[in-house]
């Protein structure tokens, strides 16, 4: 087999509340997931994204800058939380208290 035909195609995806950049690339077997985010080069359309830091994922699973990509597989580049979760759902149940949609002591709703 020619080392061409060995080669498999894999979206590099990047998103962001107004838009979304997908680019296919062709990897050879044993490309990590970082080196395909370099091949691809997302970053020289979106700077912000900082390759020592980004968090990877395919199919919203993490995973590791060095771990090799599969046929089949896509490389999905994370922001960063602008928000943490639980501080979030925390200041809601808080409000919902104020306002009396939750009782003040066990945070049920109220009927």
């Amino acid at each position: 087999m020619s080392e061409e035909t060995d080669k498999f195609l894999v979206d590099v995806i990047y998103a962001l509340p107004s838009q979304q950049k997908v680019i296919q690339i062709k990897v050879e077997p044993g490309t990590t997931f970082i080196d395909a985010v370099k091949q691809s080069k997302m970053v020289e359309l979106f700077p912000e994204i900082d390759l020592e830091k980004v968090k990877l994922g395919t199919f919203s699973r993490l995973v590791k800058h060095n771990e090799e990509l599969n046929p089949g597989q896509r490389i999905e580049i994370y922001r960063p939380l602008i928000a943490d979760p639980k501080d979030v759902r925390r200041r809601r149940a808080e409000k919902a208290k104020e306002e009396g949609r939750a009782n003040k002591v066990t945070g049920a709703k109220v009927s």
